[in-house]
């Protein structure tokens, strides 16, 4: 970065947006803001994004006195509380995020490990989407007139039981169909999806071992947006050439269908 402290690294700014930073390192990141007006802008847009993220998941919110524990629920617990348990999870560090404008240290004292692995999701997620949605004969390797086997291939392949592909049709979009691609260096899945003005938009799904948090981001990259998040040890990214509204609505779909 050419700035007046080069040691500031964009994660270390996300790391301060999603109060994930001890006070003494939030210190640091205070004073490079106040050389640096330009990132400030930049942090300040980051934390409303996530007001309005808090926002979207508010429906899934169950908040109970041992909310903390589950940022890393046991290995035994099933299937379905373990999804509702993340999403609860992640709602109270947002909250705790908003009234004290940091988390908890209790909470998140590994955020080097919890930003690794989600970090390079939303760069593969949009240079899937740039690659594949701008091909007419063949954006997709198993169409949907397909879906089952497309289903259960990628499902074996990402050792994901009983994978669901997210359908979004009530949102006005239709499965065009998938394909395999690698995610951080291990199989990964996109599901393309296009609506009736030919506008397409892209679900990436890949595996990550050392994934334990769950977090919710926005990256842009001109006119293409991705919103992104991690659900144990799956991260999943939205993306498109669409308003931030309309990709918030199929994420949130997405979320409620994929298996946890």
């Amino acid at each position: 970065m050419n700035d007046t402290n080069p040691s500031v690294t964009e994660a270390d700014l996300h790391a301060y947006a999603d109060g994930q930073l001890p006070e003494t390192a939030r210190a640091h990141i205070d004073a490079f803001l106040a050389d640096n007006p330009d990132k400030a802008a930049m942090v300040a847009e980051w934390q409303a994004q996530n007001t309005g993220i808090r926002s979207l998941f508010a429906g899934y919110e169950k908040a109970k006195e041992t909310d903390a524990l589950l940022v890393s629920p046991p290995r035994g617990i099933s299937s379905g509380r373990k999804h509702a348990a993340i999403a609860a999870a992640a709602l109270v560090v947002f909250a705790l995020g908003a009234v004290s404008g940091h988390y908890g240290p209790a909470l998140l004292e590994k955020p080097e490990l919890q930003l690794a692995g989600s970090e390079t999701l939303p760069k593969q997620a949009e240079t899937a989407f740039m690659v594949y949605s701008a091909e007419v004969r063949h954006p997709v390797e198993v169409f949907a007139n397909e879906e089952a086997h497309l289903a259960t291939w990628l499902g074996k392949r990402l050792a994901i039981e009983n994978l669901k592909i997210p359908n979004l049709q009530s949102l006005g979009f239709k499965l065009v169909g998938g394909r395999l691609l690698p995610v951080d260096g291990r199989p990964g899945a996109m599901f393309m999806y296009e609506n009736q003005a030919g506008e397409r938009l892209t679900v990436l799904v890949g595996r990550n071992t050392e994934n334990r948090a769950t977090s919710f981001r926005f990256a842009s990259s001109g006119n293409v947006e991705t919103f992104y998040w991690i659900d144990g040890e799956l991260g999943y990214a939205v993306t498109g050439e669409i308003s931030r509204e309309t990709l918030r609505e199929v994420a949130e779909e997405c979320y409620k269908q994929f298996p946890s």
